[in-house]
């Protein structure tokens, strides 16, 4: 399964290319593609309007939405956060650290434009797409 970033997820809804959008878009119907609720709840924050506060809702519930917010998931994203601050890696956004945390405990890939992912596929082996 790919879990597809809030990052990745803004700048497809906006028509914006990259890399990564273009990979998301070769790949929508071709792969198994995923989200959390924590990137769910970040893009509909990002949207402006009701009727795109809707269409985006019902566009992003054709995927499958893992719940990440488990004691399990907690635990062992602060235990990966302090192992990266004792090796010199602060990441930014608790948020990006709870959806590394669930990848690297589910096994999903993760489809991303944002550095602070970086620390959890050098050091602690996330499976990032490279687009």
């Amino acid at each position: 399964m790919i879990i597809v970033d809030t990052t990745v997820w803004i700048d497809y809804l906006r028509g914006s290319r990259n890399a990564e959008t273009d990979w998301l878009e070769a790949h929508l119907t071709r792969e198994r593609l995923a989200l959390t609720d924590l990137i769910l709840c970040e893009v509909l924050q990002g949207t402006t309007t009701v009727r795109d506060f809707q269409s985006v809702h019902t566009e992003l519930l054709k995927f499958e939405i893992f719940e990440t917010g488990t004691i399990r998931v907690a635990l062992e994203a602060a235990s990966n956060y302090r192992r990266l601050r004792e090796a010199g890696r602060t990441v930014r956004r608790t948020i990006d650290t709870l959806i590394a945390t669930f990848c690297l405990l589910e096994g999903h890939s993760l489809l991303h434009r944002d550095r602070d992912y970086d620390p959890f596929e050098e050091m602690l082996g996330l499976n990032v797409i490279h687009a």
